[in-house]
């Protein structure tokens, strides 16, 4: 048996050699091909380029009424000549030649070299394809010459009259090809792309030009952010920037990052959320302010967390948690429709995996109570019920030193566990009116101060089974947030507890006077996920979190290609 695992090892190691002696054999004879781009008087790196349009614009611009013209045209003028050799070209029918010119680039992604005529197939982020002809009749002697050098993946310039070729294919008849940048690198298999997740992962600049829906949806992701702002502009909103480095963290329950700032001599921790810092600016006179803000949680990876990741925050002074219900569904739809037109799609049945999400209809609202007790059958303040359901389905009931666990945090568990997943994935849905110990930052809904569980105006929104974001109506009574601050629940674990802190300068800043305000807060990544059908956050990031190669990092960790 060892013998065999050695024989399969060496086998193994044999079998890597040999590829990398395939790729150092092929990046070498692209060494030479950028050699011979160089002979011919070609920087291979290229130049500053002007009156470049993108694939898409060249295939827009083809006229074929210039094209039928300029062909009929030739078409006599090549009879003429052969009834009439002695003619002199100037008495011969002239050619007609008013195709629309165009000057493009792009990467070769595919490339056939019939003799005297040489086909590319370019791509860039508007076009998967666009075809360029290189004849030696038509095109400059040394564009010809380079088209001979080509691999795929090079980046080249092509310009040349707009024609129709007889398969219908819309092509680049090339005067001039010019060299932009050599690619030494073998590219992936053209007909499958990149596929393996590591390194699509990891190596993202190929992924991109490979696999072109990973561009667009990169490119979705920068139109829906941009979407986004001139939506709250148009709602008379603010966009503000307040600090990465914070010397406490707070706005959430999260474990942050730390780091040093040495010229002070200061330990700091990277945001967690920016919440405290914009309600400071209501305090001040900012009366809608917004942040699309870059957070750090030192927590774990799945398909939809990232340790760094984008996220809205949004305040209005004199407004709740229900105006905030309002700017956010009006604002997802928006967000919607631009993706379904971005995608030749219907805002009312946009996939999402196996799902089809309505976007167009008035979205979902269940209270948090409500859809407890419709999924668990009883009550949430009914504590000896909520606590044999969590002993009867092994939930954790008691603090590692033995100290029961707090009832809410019981319900809370039954709750996410049990009741939230049978919200429908395909229909967006608001939860309102959580249990008010979960959210010590949030106004205490009236009249239910003495209820067993006192609620708070607080809203969840869930779409394709995952949570969006929450929205509040904001705690502005100083004596109340400190109190709250204070208040020691026992937490599910001794993290949750450890990380929450007490910030003396806000509950300050609220002995100042901050007006009632509605405030919110979602997560930008994932809306980009349900809009542009991607079922794990690491591809709508251009860079996800990865662990790097040679093993460095705890092995007890998920996959990085989960």
């Amino acid at each position: 048996m060892t013998e065999h695992i050695q024989e399969q090892n060496e086998e193994v190691v044999l079998n890597a050699q040999e590829a990398a002696e395939e790729i150092h054999r092929l990046e070498q004879q692209r060494r030479e091909n950028r050699e011979g781009v160089r002979a011919l008087g070609f920087n291979p790196y290229g130049f500053r380029a002007d009156g470049l349009k993108t694939l898409a614009q060249a295939h827009e611009a083809y006229d074929e009424g210039a094209d039928n013209a300029n062909k009929e045209s030739t078409q006599a003028h090549k009879q003429a000549k052969r009834d009439n050799p002695d003619l002199p070209d100037a008495d011969l029918p002239q050619i007609v030649d008013t195709r629309p010119v165009v000057r493009v680039a792009g990467r070769v992604v595919l490339s056939r070299d019939n003799g005297k005529l040489v086909w590319l197939n370019l791509r860039d982020h508007t076009n998967d394809s666009f075809q360029i002809a290189i004849s030696k009749r038509d095109c400059d002697e040394n564009g010809f010459a380079l088209a001979k050098l080509l691999d795929n993946g090079d980046i080249v310039i092509a310009q040349g009259p707009l024609t129709k070729t007889k398969t219908g294919e819309v092509t680049c008849w090339a005067s001039s090809l010019e060299p932009a940048s050599k690619c030494l690198v073998p590219p992936p298999e053209k007909r499958l792309g990149l596929q393996d997740p590591d390194m699509r992962y990891r190596q993202r600049y190929v992924d991109m030009w490979s696999n072109p829906d990973t561009t667009r949806t990169l490119m979705l992701r920068s139109k829906l952010m941009s979407a986004m702002r001139r939506y709250l502009e148009r709602h008379d909103f603010v966009e503000v920037e307040t600090p990465v480095l914070q010397t406490q963290a707070g706005g959430a329950a999260a474990r942050p990052f730390f780091t040093h700032m040495n010229a002070l001599h200061l330990d700091l921790s990277l945001r967690i959320a920016p919440e405290l810092y914009l309600k400071r600016l209501l305090v001040g006179g900012m009366p809608r302010v917004f942040e699309v803000s870059r957070n750090f949680r030192n927590e774990g990876l799945d398909k939809s967390h990232n340790p760094e990741f984008t996220s809205l925050e949004v305040y209005q002074a004199f407004g709740n948690y229900e105006t905030m219900m309002d700017l956010t569904e009006g604002l997802i739809r928006e967000l919607a429709q631009i993706a379904a037109g971005e995608q030749g799609i219907s805002a009312s049945a946009m996939p999402f995996g196996d799902l089809l999400i309505d976007y167009e209809r008035a979205f979902d609202k269940v209270t948090y109570a409500e859809l407890f007790e419709k999924v668990l059958g009883f009550s949430m303040g009914d504590m000896d019920k909520v606590r044999a359901a969590c002993e009867a389905r092994g939930f954790k009931t008691k603090s590692e030193d033995g100290t029961p666990i707090a009832d809410i945090f019981l319900v809370n568990e039954l709750f996410e566990e049990v009741a939230e997943p049978t919200i429908d994935p395909a229909r967006p849905t608001f939860v309102l009116d959580y249990p008010a110990s979960l959210s010590p930052l949030t106004r205490p809904k009236p009249g239910t101060e003495q209820d067993p569980v006192p609620l708070a105006d607080r809203w969840d929104l869930f779409i394709g089974g995952m949570e969006i974001g929450p929205a509040y109506t904001e705690l502005n009574d100083p004596d109340i947030q400190a109190q709250k601050f204070r208040e020691q629940l026992s937490g599910v674990d001794d993290e949750e507890s450890t990380f929450r802190s007490f910030d003396e300068d806000f509950v300050n800043a609220l002995k100042v006077g901050m007006p009632p305000a509605g405030g919110l807060g979602l997560g930008m990544d994932r809306i980009v996920m349900l809009l542009g059908n991607q079922r794990t956050i690491r591809d709508v990031l251009p860079f996800p979190m990865m662990r790097p190669l040679g093993g460095v990092g705890n092995s007890s960790e998920e996959s990085d290609a989960e």
